[in-house]
């Protein structure tokens, strides 16, 4: 049986998705872009600004579902420009520690709103 995960601390979501589901002891997270959920805006700045909030977004997610990012098993990480690649891996490096959930980076044509960088995750009980 499934169960939606929805927390006001990360982005609604814009469309007919939800934030994460859980099924069994795997929750997985709807690809997370750089919106602040107290303002409903895009942060300001570039690509390792944009990726924070998406880390951070992800992050209140895990959490309202009672997990952490250790609890993450794989990423995927989809970005406008693949010359952002280093800085975005920069920051996503301050989220997570040994041993790394796996992880693929794509480089897509357009994110939605325009965003450099959605990332969403598999997380594991």
């Amino acid at each position: 049986m499934k169960q939606i995960i929805n927390t006001s601390a990360a982005p609604a979501a814009i469309g007919p998705y939800s934030q994460a589901i859980r099924v069994g002891k795997l929750v997985y997270t709807s690809g997370q872009i750089p919106i602040d959920p107290a303002t409903g805006a895009f942060v300001e700045g570039g690509i390792r600004q944009q990726t924070r909030q998406a880390l951070a977004n992800v992050k209140a997610i895990l959490e309202e579902a009672g997990l952490s990012m250790s609890n993450v098993i794989k990423t995927t990480v989809f970005m406008a420009d693949m010359n952002d690649f280093s800085a975005m891996n920069e920051v996503y490096a301050g989220f997570f520690a040994e041993p790394y959930p796996a992880r693929s980076a794509v480089a897509v044509k357009t994110l939605p709103k325009g965003a450099l960088v959605e990332i969403e995750v598999v997380a594991h009980e």
